[in-house]
């Protein structure tokens, strides 16, 4: 059986096991006690473990993040094995991060298993499992080969032909009693380990290590066959359903020869396929690439069976297709959902099934955000729900349950009653469903399956009843009882180099049954005690050369026996001395050389061992290599470090690189480059922390050697130690000291930078210097009752280091605070502010004052509360103070604020309560005249100043106003809007406002008018010479709207431009002077009001010569010449996707008149200013840098070139590259 560790409650005597739900689905959580002290918890997972498929030879981790009060304890262990192994599992934490990290470096296929994480506390205990699986990659070429499997028939055609066991029915002969059907071999080479449970318990075997032990050797001989015609083998998928009605099952195959012949056979009957899936055939395949996929067409009921896939006489992959009998009683229907609602499609099953699949669109769907998939208790009703609908999930969405399957549509509608631009919310209603009761329809089901089945019970004991019944057959008399003999043990098999042999002792006692079938011994072999067997046999050793070796064999009884080396016998002398002691038997080398290596064997009787024994060296360096390799890297921080070591080239040879006794892996930052007679380590980009001790280790089976150097990583020093301590403060001199720095950045500091800010000020002075080897400075310059802050920085050969600051300023002599000032007197109040004033102190006590603190206290309270800091002082002795609640009552202290800070409170003013003093209204600012464009709403904000709040009326031409005109009152102002006004909307409006004090009131003159009409035809009229009487017809506003006026604009053929020669104009002519002969004149008269200008009327042409001679161009035209043009991208930007860590350059060409002004832009923020990016523009060539690219710089990157004429953009795409 397979060996599985086994979790035990975490209860002790006295505490109780209650189960808990996590709010992360998959966690178990068993809480001890009752209940939990206030702010005390049980362990839970916040992040659990993700399930891993991971290649063989990668970096495998799992990461867990628990709470608890108290911190709890994370342990985790495997299912079928133990992890304590620190060489292949390491458990580590992160306290930044609350990280708890299962490591498994170079994971190896065996290592694929069940993974349990445990968080215990004293309260409880939460578990988690997750499940690893690891890809092996191709085939282990150096396996050892296995003696070929014997034919298990005497039909040697048929085993040539086709190596798999399968056969058949035809030709399937009767199996014997316990017998093990070939096709459970055949489903375990090609299953997952996750399956073989599944598959034993399916085919009733129960010895699973004799299962595992055969299954291994099996293996081993299949890929040896596979190996003759495939390069590799991998991504098996077993036969399944899809959604389009079809069943398939993959493989991706590398074929040596690819027009080696593929054959697929079901039961061991050849089927015949076609190359893609037809109309014609069943089945067919279909390659892609390296991708073989195997489909079969119209299932049915006989589709069911083994699927085998031969290359040549060699099986590739098996796969079983299971139809189960199962049908759907209630179907899905089609449901019509409104955007941002549930869908839910449901069926009902003729029989129990646990899990349905589940398409839409052609796509599997799974348990997720998106979609819930639902089973009732008794597994016959199963539910999808879509969650939150959208356009775009509609189509049609399918069950699938064996071989049948049902589908229906999902139609999504827009919600109408959603405001347009705007996303509408999340809906929690359901549509669809089957319309019918499911609960009734199951229960009915499911009483007339129970109904059924106890149908076959009766069936069945009548069947055992009546055979029990019948006479028993006549036999012939028994022979005398004869002592039956003890079962004779399996031969060993001697298994070839380098694996040690297995040598199988006879058995005593009961032995566990056999998974052929045999019958189970229940009594103990008598004989067995008296059979000669070996306990303690040969194994593989690996011996130095020149030392001594020794093998050594014990036997369960005294018995002589033989040695032999590579099938010579052995005997003493010649450097190999023979000895037997009792049941021991030793055969000692005295001084290995390299002819001794070879295979050892040990025989007594028909019993044997063996063991190989193999000499050689330690690996070794050569001593200048070695010296070379001992003197340190020196590099600064950002560059690449690189060490070599030469070596001889052995066989067996592991490389091992480590820093600081850590083993370095290949990855990230960190390249290992293995050849056959040297290896290299490069570490890149190299920072403070990657310095320390790098070692090679050279290690075969004779031993280790390492080699060591030392990576020196130079950078700027780390800041000085602190805090700054004051050594000493006068009027005169401030003295500080401090600490070293603890790096110092792999060179020594050669000095320290001091500089100095008045408490306050913004400007940081540099004062000077001092050597590294004093670690304190003197400031003279200091000024009496002034505070200031210092900062220190280290220096080396690489620059200086960040800074370290005091604290707090430092005040230089003795702190002397200013006397009292004046209590603070209220000059006003309201319920929004209180303005004060004061009285500086009398005594300043010598040291000027800088400004005031001002404090307020509640009414009925004890705490001052400061108004502003001390570093922030109000400067004047009057101050408003708007930090107050309406109706609160309040009083105030203030301080004066010197050098040395805040000097003593004055006595507190009188209590003055927030408040607005009563007034009689006024308004603020008025508008007398507004005009509005008629359709358009109309808005009068009226504001005002009063108390008690007054009341607000309106009128209209001193009438009530309409009732669908509103009014809007609110805290010091009122609104009268007319949500679409008219014409008849224009009169004078009054706003009166009256409470207990008094009243006012305030006249409005809202005009509504729109844009006038054009005036009538124009008409011209010489009356006198050089005189023209203009004349229109007036606009059809103009008895609407008494402010409108017309405007008169005139335009010769002199000067060619239109000017306006008459504006304001309330009459419909207009006399136009200095008009000369032989001149063309044109008038246009506007319309305008408070709104606009109309479209004007165009008056005929005045003066017009009709005797002038049209002057012909002779077909030369005459254009004017303009160099603008709008922004335009000659050379656009191209898409990068640099290594992260390297430099790039992005470039594009860009031209327009006047010059454009070009903006970068990356994933539509503006980085212009952005220092992390140098951009330049160089007569249109646009150029952006970026002297070392990182994660965060991926995106849309786009240019942007914009002059008054127009605007060009273009766009590409980085992507950086670990």
């Amino acid at each position: 059986m397979f060996r599985k560790s086994v979790v035990k409650d975490g209860t002790a005597t006295g505490q109780v096991g209650i189960k808990k739900k996590s709010r992360v689905p998959g966690v178990m959580i068993t809480q001890f006690i009752e209940s939990l002290p206030e702010g005390k918890s049980h362990p839970d997972f916040t992040r659990k473990p993700i399930a891993l498929t991971i290649q063989e030879g990668k970096f495998a981790f799992f990461k867990a993040i628990v709470t608890g009060d108290p911190q709890p304890t994370v342990t985790w262990s495997r299912n079928n094995g133990d992890v304590s192994d620190t060489s292949r599992y390491q458990t580590k934490y992160d306290p930044n991060s609350n990280e708890h990290t299962f490591e498994m470096p170079n994971v190896q296929p065996d290592q694929a298993d069940t993974y349990k994480c445990f968080a215990v506390n004293e309260f409880g205990q939460a578990v988690v499992t997750v499940v690893l699986n690891v890809i092996e990659v191709g085939y282990k070429k150096n396996k050892p080969k296995q003696p070929a499997a014997e034919a298990t028939d005497g039909n040697f055609k048929t085993v040539l032909k086709r190596k798999s066991k399968i056969r058949p029915k035809a030709e399937q002969q009767e199996r014997k009693d316990g017998e093990i059907d070939p096709k459970f071999w055949e489903l375990l080479i090609s299953a997952d380990k996750k399956d073989y449970e599944r598959i034993c318990a399916e085919f009733g075997v129960t010895d699973f290590r004799w299962m595992l032990k055969k299954l291994n050797e099996m293996k081993k001989e299949r890929e040896e066959e596979q190996a003759q015609f495939v390069k590799s083998l991998s991504n098996l998928k077993p036969i399944q359903v899809n959604a389009d009605g079809t069943a398939s099952f993959e493989i991706d195959m590398d074929l040596l020869d690819p027009s080696s012949s593929i054959f697929l056979y079901k039961d061991g009957v050849m089927v015949p396929y076609t190359k893609e899936l037809g109309d014609k055939m069943k089945h067919g395949l279909k390659q892609v690439g390296k991708k073989y996929v195997f489909s079969m067409r119209d299932l049915m009921p006989d589709d069911a069976g083994l699927y085998q896939l031969d290359v040549e006489d060699v099986n590739m992959f098996s796969t079983e297709f299971k139809v189960p009998m199962v049908d759907f009683l209630v179907k899905l229907q089609e449901v019509k959902a409104t955007e941002r609602e549930d869908a839910v499609f449901e069926c009902v099953l003729s029989n129990p099934f646990s899990k349905i699949l589940w398409f839409g669109k052609n796509l599997p769907l799974e348990q997720g955000d998106k979609y819930d998939i639902e089973v009732s208790e008794d597994k016959l009703i199963h539910r999808l729900v879509v969650k939150d609908c959208m356009i775009v999930d509609k189509g049609i969405y399918s069950a699938c349950a064996g071989i049948k399957s049902c589908n229906a549509w999902l139609v999504v509608e827009a919600d109408k009653d959603a405001q347009k631009g705007k996303k509408t919310a999340r809906k929690t209603t359901r549509a669809g469903g089957s319309g019918v009761d499911l609960q009734k329809i199951a229960e009915e089901q499911q009483v007339k399956l129970v109904k059924e089945r106890e149908e076959r019970k009766e069936q069945i004991k009548a069947v055992k009843e009546a055979a029990a019944a019948a006479p028993p057959p006549e036999t012939p008399p028994a022979p005398a009882p004869t002592e039956a003999p003890a079962p004779k043990a399996p031969e060993s098999k001697p298994v070839s180099a380098p694996a040690p042999p297995v040598v199988e002792a006879p058995r005593t006692g009961h032995s566990a049954e056999e998974a052929t079938g045999g019958e189970r011994l229940d009594q103990p072999l008598e004989d067995a005690r008296s059979e000669p067997e070996i306990t303690g046999g040969l194994s593989d050793i690996y011996a130095l050369r020149g030392s001594p070796a020794e093998l050594s064999v014990t036997m369960n009884i005294d018995r002589d026996g033989g040695w032999f080396k590579d099938g010579e016998q052995l005997n003493s002398g010649a450097g190999v001395a023979i000895t037997k002691a009792g049941t021991s038997h030793k055969l000692a080398i005295q001084s290995c050389r390299d002819d001794d290596s070879g295979l050892y064997r040990f025989v007594s009787g028909e019993l044997s061992t063996q063991g190989k024994v193999t000499v050689g060296d330690v690996p070794e360096f050569d001593p200048d290599d070695l010296h070379k390799f001992s003197k340190p890297v020196i590099i600064r921080v950002g560059q690449n470090a690189a060490f070599k070591m030469p070596f001889p080239p052995q066989e067996s040879l592991v490389v091992s690189w480590f820093k600081d006794g850590t083993e370095l892996k290949d990855g990230g930052g960190i390249k290992i480059v293995r050849e056959p007679n040297h290896s290299r380590l490069l570490l890149k980009d190299c920072l403070r922390t990657d310095a320390g001790e790098i070692k090679i280790q050279l290690k075969n089976p004779f031993g280790a050697v390492e080699a060591t150097s030392r990576l020196i990583v130079l950078d700027r020093p780390g800041p000085p130690e602190g805090p700054v301590e004051t050594v000493e403060t006068t009027s005169s001199i401030i003295e500080i000291k401090w600490s070293p720095p603890k790096d110092d950045g792999g060179s020594a500091v050669t000095n320290y930078i001091i500089e100095r800010q008045q408490a306050g000020q913004s400007l940081w002075t540099k004062l000077g210097d001092v050597s590294a080897d004093k670690t304190s400075f003197r400031d003279r310059n200091v000024t009496h009752g002034k505070k200031y802050n210092y900062r220190i920085y280290a220096e080396n050969p690489e620059g200086l280091s960040d800074s370290l600051e005091t604290a707090d300023s430092i005040m230089a002599g003795i702190m002397i605070l200013s006397g009292p000032p004046g209590a603070p007197t209220v000059v006003s109040a309201s319920k929004t502010c209180i303005k004060l004033t004061w009285t500086p102190p009398e005594d300043d006590r010598g040291v000027p004052i800088i400004g005031y603190q001002l404090e307020k206290r509640k009414k009925d309270t004890n705490q001052w509360i400061a108004l502003n800091a001390v570093n922030e002082p109000i400067e004047d002795v009057s101050y408003a103070v708007k930090d107050v609640t309406e109706g609160a009552e309040y009083e105030f202290r203030v301080s004066a604020i010197n050098e040395s800070g805040a000097g003593d409170p004055s006595p507190p003013s009188a209590m003055v309560c927030a408040k607005n003093p009563n007034m009689r209204p006024c308004f603020k600012d008025p508008e007398d005249f507004i005009v509005v464009r008629a359709g358009n709403s109309a808005r009068i904000k009226i504001c005002y100043e009063a108390e008690p709040p007054p009341q607000i009326t309106w009128l209209k031409d001193d009438e009530p106003i309409s009732p669908w005109t509103h009014v809007i009152n609110t805290e010091g102002m009122s609104q009268l809007v007319i949500p679409s006004s008219k014409r008849s909307d224009s009169a004078i409006y009054t706003i009166i406002a009256k409470n207990s004090v008094g009243e006012a009131s305030f006249d409005i003159e809202v005009r509504v008018t729109d844009e006038p009409k054009t005036p009538g035809p124009v008409e011209l009229e010489q009356t006198v010479q050089g005189k023209v009487v203009v004349s229109w017809a007036p606009s059809p506003d103009q008895e609407l709207d008494d402010r409108l006026y017309y405007v008169v604009s005139q335009h010769d053929s002199n000067i060619r431009m239109w000017k306006t020669v008459a504006d304001r104009l309330f009459t419909n002519t207009y006399t136009a002077i200095n008009i000369n002969p032989g001149i063309e004149y044109h008038f246009r008269i506007y319309a305008k009001n408070d709104v606009g200008l109309s479209d004007p009327s165009q008056s005929p042409t005045w003066g017009i010569n009709s005797n002038r001679v049209h002057i012909t161009s002779n077909g030369v035209n005459s254009t004017e010449l303009s160099f603008e043009r709008p922004p335009s991208i000659l050379v656009p930007l191209k898409v990068h996707t640099p290594p992260k860590g390297y430099q790039l350059y992005m470039t594009c060409a860009v031209r327009g008149c006047p010059t454009p002004t070009v903006s970068w832009y990356l994933n539509d923020v503006c980085i212009n200013s952005d220092s992390n990016y140098y951009m330049t523009n160089s007569f249109g060539v646009c150029s952006m840098y970026i002297l070392r690219v990182r994660s965060k710089d991926s995106g849309d990157y786009k240019v942007v070139a914009v002059n008054p004429l127009g605007k060009a953009e273009c766009s590409t795409k980085l992507t950086v590259r670990d």
